[in-house]
């Protein structure tokens, strides 16, 4: 069993990158849809601590409920948030990736490389050809 998890979701091109570039490091991740396996309450209350940021930054508006729930609404408390992601879970933004060294939501997807624990094998060029690391598996951007 892998040492990485990702939170991915196949139709969003930013988390199929983010799983291109763990495997680009040599890593064969657990990968959940979250989609189809969300979190439970706990999980995602314990990914977003250990992420160390607001139940509010890991809310995705694009391509959501959000606007018809009003979620926008800045008097909604975390608990309340967390009720919505659990109704609905294409409200939580993705992808949520888990290394020995971190978790983290990688938007943009190269803010996986922050929290591999293997260096990338090679050259990596985003869905978009947009290079993200050279043939020597530096970073480029």
């Amino acid at each position: 069993m892998s040492d990485v998890t990702i939170y991915h979701n196949p139709a969003c091109g930013t988390s199929r990158n983010t799983l291109a570039l763990i495997r680009n490091s040599g890593e064969e991740p657990q990968v959940i849809e979250y989609l189809k396996t969300p979190p439970t309450r706990e999980e995602l209350k314990g990914l977003i601590q250990r992420m160390g940021v607001s139940v509010r930054d890991v809310l995705r508006q694009k391509g959501t409920p959000y606007e018809e729930l009003g979620l926008g609404d800045p008097s909604l408390t975390d608990d309340q948030l967390l009720d919505a992601m659990m109704a609905h879970p294409i409200l939580i933004n993705r992808p949520i990736v888990v290394t020995p060294l971190g978790v983290k939501l990688c938007r943009p997807s190269e803010a996986v490389l922050d929290i591999l624990p293997n260096p990338q094998q090679g050259a990596y060029a985003k869905e978009d050809g947009e290079p993200v690391v050279d043939e020597q598996g530096r970073r480029l951007i």
